[in-house]
């Protein structure tokens, strides 16, 4: 039998409530987003809110709980965003949508800020404060993607840059408080995939994040399928679930599954978030099963069921109705094909 655990990939939106509130505190313009020096009144608005969706996620009965993310005002660019020896600069569009990030420009060592493991930290202590049998869950970039959204002034060579980015994000998840799970999110080797040489230097830059942190550790790739080569240079790295976006391309998913298998664990992405249609129970626990169906060699241990990409595009109404779904497809724990 096979243990489903539900979980999300962070990023949440803000509540309505608290995006009013931050725009009048801290407006919406370039010079006014997150850096890290936000003061009192702008960090008691995102303690409540944080408070808030993570409460959110223990009432939907989530197995994994993260802590949101809320801060992230440049998507998955935010731990450098608010990082020594990186500028912010210009805005870019975020991937192929109308959502857009401050460019970060790396310009000398980098060095880890703590600022993720301080939301963390946050996050455990109000599932503490619950006394609830979830598990608190992680979320960074993966290496390749961080690396792919920044602009190198420093480090002068693109396989060089990966690795440095690597090891800097290693080094904030050896700042993390005990984490159940750390999904590293990896859009980029979808939308912008590593040439050869490359691909496999990525996976190396994953395997430098996972050994960092004692936790399990997944990578999902967004947006689609990967590309075969670079499909079978993850498997060689040191994780315990590789991702499937079911709901952008599940046939090309299946295939890369069916052609050069997969880890004993697997991560759905099931649910869509770039869709304010809500996914039933049924449909999520249907869409688990097809998969085992179509991949019948593998035993999976777990598959944790999730959603295809970051929530922070769904209004606040349908992502709380998406993590209830969720909830309740996992709700009986084990699956069998």
């Amino acid at each position: 039998m096979t243990e489903l655990v539900s979980t999300t990939p962070g990023l949440y939106p803000l509540p309505d409530w608290a995006k009013r509130d931050l725009e009048e505190l801290k407006g919406h313009q370039k010079h006014d987003l997150i850096d890290g020096t936000e003061g009192a009144e702008i960090t008691g608005v995102y303690e409540e809110a944080r408070e808030e969706v993570v409460t959110q996620q223990l009432d939907a009965g989530l197995d994994l709980v993260v802590e949101g993310q809320l801060r992230w005002d440049d998507m998955l660019a935010h731990p450098l965003a608010v990082a020594d020896a990186v500028d912010t600069r210009g805005i870019v569009r975020y991937y192929n949508n109308n959502n857009f990030y401050r460019e970060p420009v790396v310009t000398d060592d980098l060095e880890a800020s703590g600022d993720v493991a301080a939301e963390l930290e946050a996050a455990a202590e109000i599932t503490a404060e619950h006394e609830s049998d979830a598990d608190l869950a992680a979320v960074l970039p993966g290496p390749y993607t961080l690396a792919d959204l920044a602009t190198d002034e420093h480090y002068g060579d693109e396989a060089e840059f990966v690795d440095a980015v690597a090891a800097f994000l290693a080094d904030e998840a050896e700042q993390f408080p005990d984490v159940a799970h750390l999904t590293l999110l990896e859009p980029s080797l979808v939308e912008a995939a590593p040439g050869e040489g490359l691909d496999e230097r990525a996976s190396q830059a994953i395997d430098t994040v996972a050994t960092a942190i004692d936790a399990e550790v997944a990578v999902q790739p967004v947006y689609g399928a990967l590309d075969e080569r670079v499909y079978a240079h993850l498997l060689d790295a040191d994780i315990d679930a590789v991702g499937f976006d079911l709901v952008s391309d599940h046939d090309a998913n299946v295939y890369n599954a069916q052609e050069y298998g997969a880890t004993d664990d697997v991560l759905l992405g099931l649910v869509d978030g770039r869709n304010t249609l809500v996914e039933s129970a049924d449909t999520i626990r249907e869409r688990v099963e097809w998969f085992q169906e179509q991949t019948p060699a593998a035993d999976y241990g777990r598959i944790y069921a999730t959603a295809n990409t970051d929530l922070f595009f769904l209004p606040t109404n349908r992502f709380g109705e998406k993590l209830e779904a969720l909830g309740a497809a996992a709700a009986t724990t084990e699956v069998e094909a």
